[in-house]
């Protein structure tokens, strides 16, 4: 399926690798026009060596508004403008009781996985409202709509990731600019493997007792792919999703706890 999207003037934050570098593949193979950031300059490099199509690349910590300014002004630089704005960046925080839990791990937790968002959206809207094609992607998780024990700072951020969202969606709306969220479960890859190893650990049990538990919850018992979530993604950056804003769209079997 064509999806409309060559030509398409897209940012991506945190995109050297994971859930981002499957984005950002996935907008450069329909054509879009990519400009990406991520604090590692390696990663970055390599994705301007190995990965082909209209790519740009910004070092940035999107907790720091003055290297997010960095970010938006080099992007506008190489893509004279904006229709898609993804807020991939994220960190795991830490794992442990809420008693146990440095306050500055929380806040950290809360920079980047939370404001980080804010300091991107506040720059982009302006962009945004001169496309004829603007949408706001939001990476949530599962735990932005589920309890999740001994990692507190991480679910307090994501579902304020969502109503976040669901407050932009009505506030731009009369601009067209549409506004989503998608809430990953378990999604494979090294971050989940050390999130698990931890609470492997706590427990006294191995990683691979530790994903079965984490999976006994879900419909579907497998962990979401990087790239399921990219192809959602990009299809909610299509004219052809011109009306759908506002949603909070889970890609996780059907996950009913978080373990």
């Amino acid at each position: 399926m064509d999806l409309g999207l060559k030509g398409t003037r897209v940012m991506i934050t945190a995109a050297a690798g994971g859930i981002g570098l499957e984005i950002a593949r996935a907008f450069l193979a329909e054509g879009a026009a990519v400009h990406v950031c991520d604090l590692n300059e390696e990663a970055l490099t390599s994705m301007r060596r190995d990965i082909p199509g209209q790519l740009t690349t910004s070092v940035c910590d999107v907790s720091s508004r003055e290297a997010v300014e960095r970010f938006f002004s080099e992007g506008m630089a190489a893509l004279g403008g904006l229709d898609c704005l993804v807020n991939n960046a994220g960190i795991a925080g830490p794992t442990g009781g809420v008693d146990e839990i440095d306050p500055a791990d929380w806040q950290k937790t809360i920079d980047v996985n939370t404001t980080g968002q804010f300091n991107c959206i506040r720059l982009a809207v302006p962009e945004l409202k001169k496309s004829d094609n603007a949408s706001i992607i939001n990476l949530s998780s599962a735990a932005g709509r589920l309890g999740f024990a001994m990692r507190t700072p991480y679910a307090a951020s994501k579902w304020a990731v969502v109503g976040f969202t669901k407050s932009l969606s009505i506030e731009l709306g009369p601009y067209g600019i549409r506004v989503n969220a998608i809430l990953p479960g378990i999604t494979a890859g090294a971050r989940q493997d050390a999130v698990l190893s931890e609470k492997a650990r706590r427990k006294g049990i191995t990683l691979e007792e530790m994903r079965e538990i984490a999976l006994d919850r879900a419909s579907i018992k497998a962990f979401v792919s990087p790239r399921q979530i990219a192809d959602t993604i990009v299809c909610l950056a299509s004219k052809r999703f011109a009306t759908t804003s506002g949603q909070v769209i889970n890609i996780d079997g059907d996950l009913q706890m978080l373990s």
